[in-house]
């Protein structure tokens, strides 16, 4: 029995793990989970896995939950989210929250000994350096369960380091990858959410559309497995069944392909090395698909691409820079305040006024992170508009 923190278990990927530890309750067990605001899934939730602890958004979801589940101990906000983390009963957290709050629940789990298995791109976007120093030093394992990730993962299997060229990584292009940047202009938020290919959050998907996304997996990519930019490659993918690549230096190239089917990277990451079927698996053939296409990637089109390679270079703060501004900007245009394209302004303002003159601690980047943050709200303040 491999008992589970699951954070962010609202969500799509929390739902989706929640699907894989129904369909092997002999396997799996939920201990602790988070949701920040939905109560009645959340509540739901708690009925049907029963865990011993549950992390919430705010004090007045504690109150309403706490007198409905007596038997469960409840937290709030990062200090819940860390205590679900650690649990002594806990074997492997997985990280399905949005954004930078992934951090310090994480960074707490590596160090009270905890598997991760990793869905937050913006641990490792943040403070990917000390997230895996702290990795080796404990001796836990980071499992990868975004989907590209979790296809390199798999295909690295076996293979000397030396035997890598290149990481290539797929792109469905979002939602707006038939629209020119003229056409960007007008574009709404319901179109944006409409991706053609995934079902995911507001966030996810506004990030998909802008291909920031992309930006934060390329980062993410270059910590998880120690490769450098260079060898780093993004791919033009419509149909997203080849979820991600490698290229060997022998000209080979190894491909994981399937379904979209978040259960897969999910289960796979809380298994391995063992894999099991997936219950009710989505129908797939080869045989049925008439083509597959892979397209250059265009950084002209998609600038905040091309900004996740120049600030991963940079290291530092740069990436947490990068990161903060998007959280704040995408956060915005979800809700109304700036148009679709000054998400990108605000994430290149910000980095163009980031100046980085010594080497940065992990206090320091957690100091920036706020601060960015607080820089991009006022600016929005000032020159958001529609």
């Amino acid at each position: 029995m491999k008992k589970i923190a699951l954070l962010g278990a609202t969500g799509s990927i929390g739902s989706n793990t929640v699907d894989v530890v129904k369909a092997y309750p002999e396997l799996f067990q939920i201990d602790s989970l988070t949701f920040h605001s939905n109560v009645e899934a959340g509540a739901d939730l708690i009925e049907q896995l029963n865990p011993r602890y549950v992390g919430v958004g705010s004090e007045d979801i504690k109150e309403i939950l706490a007198s409905r589940f007596p038997a469960v101990e409840f937290g709030v906000g990062e200090i819940g989210l860390v205590q679900a983390a650690t649990l002594d009963s806990v074997d492997v957290v997985l990280t399905a929250v949005t954004g930078s709050v992934g951090l310090a629940p994480t960074m707490a789990a590596i160090e009270a000994g905890k598997d991760i298995a990793l869905a937050n791109k913006e641990t490792l976007v943040m403070a990917g350096q000390w997230v895996m120093e702290a990795a080796a030093k404990h001796k836990v394992q980071i499992l990868p369960v975004d989907s590209e990730h979790s296809a390199i993962y798999q295909c690295l299997e076996g293979q000397p380091k030396e035997n890598l060229k290149e990481l290539m990584i797929t792109a469905s292009g979002g939602s707006f990858r038939d629209l020119s940047r003229e056409d960007l202009k007008k574009v709404t938020l319901e179109q944006a959410l409409k991706h053609p290919n995934w079902s995911m959050g507001k966030k996810i998907t506004i990030d998909s559309s802008t291909m920031m996304n992309k930006g934060l997996e390329v980062i993410e990519a270059h910590w998880l497995f120690g490769v450098d930019y260079d060898k780093i490659k993004v791919v033009l993918h419509k149909e997203s069944i080849v979820h991600s690549m490698i290229v060997l230096t022998d000209g080979a190239y190894l491909a994981q392909l399937g379904p979209s089917d978040m259960r897969e990277p999910i289960q796979y990451a809380l298994t391995y090395p063992k894999r099991l079927p997936i219950k009710n698996e989505k129908a797939f053939d080869l045989t049925q698909i008439s083509q597959l296409n892979f397209e250059v990637m265009d950084f002209e089109r998609f600038p905040m691409l091309r900004l996740a390679f120049e600030v991963g270079r940079k290291g530092g703060a740069y990436p947490t820079v990068y990161n903060a501004a998007n959280e704040i900007a995408a956060t915005a245009f979800i809700e109304g305040k700036i148009s679709y394209l000054q998400i990108e302004h605000f994430v290149q303002r910000a980095v163009n006024e980031y100046n980085e003159t010594t080497e940065v601690t992990l206090e320091e980047v957690i100091a920036i992170d706020k601060k960015t943050r607080t820089i991009i709200e006022r600016w929005i303040k000032e020159e958001g508009h529609l």
